[in-house]
């Protein structure tokens, strides 16, 4: 009797875990994890090349999603998400018979510290599904100086997108702390601004299109890395700055004063003074000194409103991720059942609108009320509810170092 050989690698049956035979033919267990492994190779290309690039989504439903997770701020949501749904249509577009190129949307938004600008900037991306990296704008400067150069920014994007150039080039940055390289004077620098108007130059060619070589490990510490070029042409920038200040700008624009009991010379509409933001344009952003180049090609001004305590509250207690959810599981996994009371909430709120924390102080101050409560109720088993109300809640924050600060 012939021994049975597998047809594929012709290995011996007694040499396999496996051989399974056929009417003309035998594989062994080694060949058919080796097809396995080919096909699904296979099939993830193909289903790769099939699939869309990114879950590009309307602008109503982009705006719905931004909804469950930032209160309030809706003419940003609005302005924000027809801005990111034209960008990537952008990126279908079949080849155009009449030679119309759709251009960039490149958005810089303006509002307060803690009002949700990086947030926002950030869902945007989860929505999307395409890669996102932070930038911050402090630490660039120009060639030749201690610091990082703007192409940095492409390596954070290049290691959030694992360093698959084709899903870079699609991604968003969010560049944040944009104000803080405003050139200092209205005056075009005759000398190096290593930190403001020649750092805002070195970023027109990335906002612009083009492509950049970029070291992989960033820096100049491995000179002989080798390079990686992106194009920049599809990456959406968003820059997002508190712009503090330039309510002066928008006052004087207005022929109003952003303080003081001066009469507003009256141009036919009324101007809301609380809120000088909502008037925000190109020319407001070149007298607080960001240069015509740049804010040219930040074509969509959006601006976040100040937080006032209705919005406060919502954020305390609406969106998927509210602080007071995140508290609350916390507390179901010691098996306690824990409450706020609206005292408490009120209380939360009216303590960060008067340290003019905004969103992002709601967290230190939750955090210095609960403390004493987390470090005790995990041990306490006898425990099954707690209760925060306003009482419980000044108590705790007039102990903490809280009270020490002085308001501005």
């Amino acid at each position: 009797m012939a021994e049975v050989t597998c047809s594929f690698c012709g290995r011996n049956k007694k040499d396999v875990d496996l051989m399974i035979s056929g009417i003309h033919a035998h594989i062994c267990n080694h060949c058919i994890t080796q097809a396995n492994q080919i096909l699904s190779e296979e099939l993830k290309t193909k289903t790769s090349e099939d699939a869309p690039k990114f879950n590009l989504i309307k602008p109503i439903d982009m705006k719905k999603y931004l909804d469950q997770y930032v209160v309030g701020q809706d003419e940003a949501k609005k302005v924000i998400s027809v801005a990111v749904y034209n960008q990537y249509k952008r990126l279908i577009q079949k080849a155009d018979p009449d030679d119309i190129v759709i251009e960039k949307s490149n958005i810089i938004m303006i509002g307060e510290t803690g009002t949700g600008k990086t947030y926002i900037a950030k869902t945007l991306a989860k929505i999307l599904q395409v890669p996102f990296c932070i930038a911050d704008a402090t630490v660039l400067t120009e060639a030749g100086y201690v610091g990082e150069d703007v192409e940095s920014i492409l390596t954070r994007l290049l290691q959030a997108a694992n360093y698959d150039v084709e899903s870079a080039e699609r991604g968003i940055i969010y560049v944040d702390e944009i104000d803080k390289i405003a050139r200092k004077s209205d005056n075009p620098s005759i000398t190096r601004d290593v930190s403001g108007e020649g750092v805002q130059q070195a970023l027109l060619k990335l906002l612009e299109g083009t492509s950049v070589n970029v070291p992989p490990q960033g820096g100049r510490k491995h000179p002989d890395q080798k390079m990686i070029s992106v194009n920049t042409e599809n990456i959406l920038f968003i820059c997002g700055g508190a712009f503090d200040g330039i309510a002066r700008h928008i006052a004087n624009r207005l022929n109003t004063q952003p303080l003081g009991f001066a009469a507003t010379k009256d141009d036919g509409h009324d101007v809301d003074r609380d809120n000088l933001h909502q008037y925000v344009n190109a020319q407001d952003l070149k007298d607080y000194g960001l240069i015509p180049e740049l804010i040219g090609r930040l074509p969509i001004v959006t601006h976040l409103n100040p937080l006032n305590t209705t919005i406060l509250k919502s954020i305390l207690t609406e969106p998927k991720n509210a602080l007071t959810k995140q508290y609350t599981k916390l507390f179901d996994m010691e098996e306690t059942e824990l409450v706020f009371t609206d005292g408490a909430l009120d209380y939360i709120v009216e303590k960060a609108l008067e340290f003019k924390l905004g969103a992002r102080g709601l967290r230190s101050i939750c955090e210095a009320i609960m403390t004493d409560a987390m470090f005790e109720v995990p041990s306490d088993e006898n425990t099954n509810s707690i209760e925060i109300d306003r009482a419980y809640a000044q108590e705790k924050f007039e102990k903490s170092k809280f009270k020490k600060l002085k308001v501005a």
